[in-house]
């Protein structure tokens, strides 16, 4: 499909601002339409929540922000664009993994019997919470892809998700199980959002990961996550858009005339980037907007694989760890209550453990985050290290390198994370709906070819890139009159 031109003086149709996944997937669209397209990214390298970098040592190839990615299968973007046939993925057995004390473990195998079989006298109830959900993980990830201010795709789904959601996500959480581990499991992936813990949105958020957990799996990108936007700037420019790196734009009157402009940043900088051109009810609604709590990263260069002293957690793409859901749940409600816990939760993944490109031989690479209050200035490296030992001693003695960076220092890297917040805005219940504000059009705004792109706006968070293609779409029909979906699809 090819729309009809009606470029700006500078023979632009479509200006975006931001290359990470969503601004990139925006461009794509755009792109395919037959608009000629420019994007604006202030770092050195594009990718935003999915760039690569050397944090540690020469050769050491670490993960900025994201290095699993559980949507890369599922997001109705990626199907579209063809993901995994332009990138290499490895999908590892096991999902994730929450270590407990005493050697034990949950693990999640993506085959959803044999993690049943492994949590013994809780595996058939956890099957029977995700089995509907794991059978249905493309609708789920339709249902839940977009502004939820809409008829739901498919209803039936929609009814299964809600109940669920309703019960993992309140007092009854524990009903249905009477073990420790299978809770722990699910509160590991729900806390994911940086939310107190139990929480609807969150045990939401969880569910739906979990389900793609158990049907097409959590994969990594081989190389690092930056083949992800590497591969979607390889599409842009094959169809004449353009990239700029290391160009900051600090308002919409810099910008070169375009038909339209959409914009990959958060509400706050989008009221700074359009200054008196902001009509004063829009911004009102845009400050009410909140951010949530925030992540303090650490990165790690290692001699050997991390030594967990339960063997299955070596297959897992992904560990939650944590202990158990009650410890979990505190450790997170602490952080919601501006508090810096004792006993973390941490997320981590080691990626060299399937890629080998990641590290020189003999080497690995070791993922981590924690979370923490919104603009902490903690260093956290000292209390991850602590957690990992308790379930893998001797872990301090595998440590060649590292790179830590608070919460503040994640925003000063990537504007578009508020105080350390990677969700780009609280994905609570109400701002699930209200995203940025209540309309079944969340990304148009009522600046003329004005659009938001981020993660900020409906679906919210996750490398997914629905959000920047979300607005491209609602950009093709509002300013140049077309319905019409472009093909992404790979081309010879």
């Amino acid at each position: 499909m090819r729309v009809h031109r009606r470029r700006g003086d500078a023979g632009l149709d479509a200006v975006v601002v931001g290359a990470g996944p969503n601004g990139l997937a925006a461009a794509v669209t755009l792109a395919r339409a037959g608009l000629r397209v420019r994007v604006y990214e202030r770092a050195d390298q594009a990718g935003g929540g999915t760039a690569t970098r050397e944090l540690t040592l020469p050769g050491v190839r670490h993960d900025v922000c994201s290095a699993v990615h559980p949507m890369a299968f599922e997001s109705r973007f990626f199907r579209e664009f063809g993901l995994r046939r332009r990138v290499e993925f490895v999908t590892p057995e096991v999902s994730f993994a929450q270590p407990l004390d005493g050697g034990r473990a949950g693990i999640a195998y993506r085959d959803l019997s044999r993690t049943r079989e492994a949590l013994g006298v809780d595996g058939p109830a956890y099957e029977r919470l995700m089995r509907p959900l794991a059978d249905r993980s493309t609708k789920v990830a339709d249902f839940t892809g977009s502004t939820l201010l809409r008829v739901p795709p498919d209803l039936t789904t929609a009814v299964l998700f809600g109940l669920r959601a309703l019960e993992q996500g309140t007092g009854a959480w524990n009903v249905r199980f009477r073990e420790d581990a299978a809770p722990a499991m699910l509160t590991g992936v729900a806390a994911h959002t940086i939310l107190a813990q139990p929480s609807v949105a969150g045990a939401g958020a969880g569910l739906a990961l979990t389900a793609y957990a158990h049907a097409q799996g959590w994969p990594i990108p081989v190389g690092g996550s930056q083949a992800i936007a590497d591969a979607m700037v390889d599409d842009l420019r094959a169809n004449g858009g353009e990239v700029i790196l290391d160009h900051e734009v600090s308002s919409l009157d810099e910008l070169p005339a375009a038909t339209v402009t959409l914009l990959d940043v958060t509400p706050k900088a989008l009221i700074r980037l359009a200054g008196s051109a902001m009509p004063v009810r829009y911004r009102r609604a845009l400050e009410r907007f909140r951010y949530g709590d925030g992540v303090a990263k650490v990165d790690f260069a290692l001699n050997a694989p991390v030594p967990w002293q339960h063997p299955e957690l070596h297959r897992a793409g992904t560990v939650h760890v944590g202990g158990t859901r009650a410890e979990v749940a505190d450790a997170e409600n602490q952080v919601h209550r501006g508090r810096l816990p004792e006993h973390p939760y941490v997320l981590v993944s080691q990626p060299s453990l399937f890629d080998a490109t990641r590290a020189p031989d003999g080497m690995h690479t070791l993922w981590t985050y924690t979370h923490v209050p919104a603009g902490s200035t903690a260093d956290r490296q000292e209390a991850v290290v602590r957690q990992i030992e308790r379930f893998a001693p001797g872990f301090r003695d595998t440590i060649v390198a590292s790179s830590s960076r608070t919460a503040r220092e994640v925003e000063q890297h990537n504007p578009n994370y508020p105080g350390g917040d990677i969700a780009a805005g609280a994905p609570d219940l109400w701002q699930l709906f209200n995203r940025p504000v209540l309309s079944p059009d969340p990304w148009r705004t009522p600046i003329p070819g004005v659009y938001l792109a981020s993660a900020s706006a409906a679906p919210g968070p996750g490398v997914t890139g629905m959000p920047g293609w979300l607005a491209a779409l609602s950009a093709l029909r509002h300013d140049f009159g077309t319905r019409t979906l472009p093909d992404l699809s790979p081309r010879p």
